[in-house]
């Protein structure tokens, strides 16, 4: 009995049929615990380099974040389209579609990964100085930065595979691989910078070891799947239609994810004219931020999954119905995490770095984010559907109304308004103040076209 129950979470999961909540939380705990793993990458990351280095060196991974998503924009929108078009051919049992939709995908980010090397290279030290890098930490960046461009088909290739891994509602075997990877991580993480003294180039090495250890682990889980689908030399042939469908619903999550990421870097400019420690302060906001985001992330990825099965069985009452309920147990989620924040989240800053004057700064900078936790919990289920559904578009157009029309505008408004002789670059709450602001109004225009219904005629055809 122990033997089948395993084999049945490790194995494609029909969301088409049962109780809506049941399915998506069923489907929902798995990731959860494997984005929490993810996070812990980056968080063992800052605790190393905290504790081992010093608050130059945290601020110096900190600072590399915002352009590393960028790099990674590709990957995030291939991930996202075939993520839909599995879930969807999967629900309309279309065995041809699916195993061309897994093998063009493996053979477009192979592509990608050369291109963004060539490409990329030669700009990662320029790019830092013109977001006015301070000196200090710059070498540091720098290199982290470069490791990670070299490690990226081991970045990329993860989130792909496991995207395609969710999209046949197996959730399990991408949390037991990524688990595996974040020990691997943690290990190396101490041993390169505590033992072999590697400096924050060592942290990024440890991170694209792991990675790429996930992602085969996840390229040999897909190649036993024969029974679902075809896996072979034939379907990695890049064929027109499946490539422009996967750009035509990856696209806009990719786009997303780079204005996103586009404005993390112009804010990050503006934070990092307050000088290291604030900029070390943002680093340990992050990195408990990106604990506190994982149910909404895990709870949006389920419903996309969720939606994509549905939609495309063609049980479009059944996408409606889990999509309340999602959206229900995403928001009560998000609201006990933001109450845990506000209780104990001084002493989770005390985890990353010994200096008092950063711990307190960085819990009452993180006070002022937590209530839009909730927010985003909203944003995050509806869109979810929407993506599913196919309708990625509208979720893109919505970020970049909230990103590039309100947090960065309100970012520097609120820093210029509140310049002062002894604060000559204005008040350094702008920054979160901005990020509150984006979120509340992100969900509102979300709930607003989710309501519409237009998601509903997005199927692939």
């Amino acid at each position: 009995m122990a033997k089948r129950n395993f084999r049945s979470l490790n194995a494609p999961t029909d969301m088409t049929i049962g109780t809506p909540w049941k399915s998506i939380l069923a489907f929902t705990v798995p990731m959860l615990i494997g984005n929490i793993a993810q996070q812990l990458y980056n968080t063992v990351d800052s605790i190393v380099v905290g504790k081992y280095i010093g608050d130059n060196a945290l601020a110096a991974v900190g600072s590399s974040g915002p352009i590393l998503n960028m790099l990674l924009v590709l990957f995030i929108g291939i991930s996202a389209g075939a993520s839909i078009m599995v879930s969807q051919y999967f629900g309309a049992r279309n065995r041809e579609a699916l195993s061309y939709t897994i093998g063009n995908c493996i053979t477009v980010t192979a592509i990608c990964c050369a291109a963004l090397i060539l490409v990329m290279a030669p700009f990662i030290r320029p790019i830092l100085v013109a977001l006015n890098t301070p000196e200090s930490i710059l070498d540091g960046c720098a290199s982290y930065l470069m490791i990670c461009l070299v490690g990226m088909a081991g970045l990329g290739y993860y989130n792909i595979l496991s995207g395609m891994l969710r999209g046949l509602g197996d959730s399990f075997s991408a949390l037991v691989y990524l688990l595996v990877a974040t020990v691997i991580n943690i290990v190396l993480d101490v041993f390169f910078v505590a033992v072999v003294q590697m400096g924050v180039g060592g942290v990024a090495l440890a991170t694209v070891i792991a990675q790429f250890i996930s992602s085969i682990l996840c390229l040999i889980k897909l190649a036993k799947m024969r029974d679902y689908f075809d896996f072979g030399a034939k379907y990695l042939k890049p064929v027109g239609s499946y490539v422009k469908t996967v750009i035509r619903l990856g696209l806009p999550s990719g786009l997303t994810q780079m204005i996103f990421s586009s404005a993390m870097i112009i804010v990050q400019s503006l934070t990092n004219s307050f000088g290291e420690q604030f900029i070390a302060a943002n680093v340990v906001i992050m990195r408990v931020d990106g604990f506190a985001m994982m149910p909404n992330f895990s709870f949006g990825t389920a419903l996309t999954t969720y939606a994509g099965q549905n939609v495309g069985a063609g049980l479009y009452d059944r996408v409606t119905k889990g999509a309340k309920q999602g959206t229900l147990m995403a928001v009560v989620t998000s609201t006990v995490i933001t109450g845990a924040i506000l209780l104990f989240g001084k002493g989770l800053m005390g985890v990353f770095t010994d200096t008092q004057e950063l711990v307190t700064l960085s819990y009452n900078l993180m006070k002022i984010l937590a209530v839009g936790y909730i927010a985003v919990a909203v944003t995050q289920s509806l869109s979810g559907i929407m993506r599913g559904a196919g309708d990625t578009m509208t979720p893109m157009w919505i970020s970049l109304i909230t990103t590039v029309a309100i947090r960065v505008p309100v970012a520097y408004g609120i820093s210029f308004l509140t310049r002062t002789p002894e604060l000559p670059y204005g008040q350094k709450e702008c920054i979160q103040i901005s990020l509150l602001a984006s979120w509340v109004i992100g969900a509102v225009i979300t709930a607003i076209f989710y309501a519409r219904g237009k998601w509903k005629t997005k199927a692939i055809k």
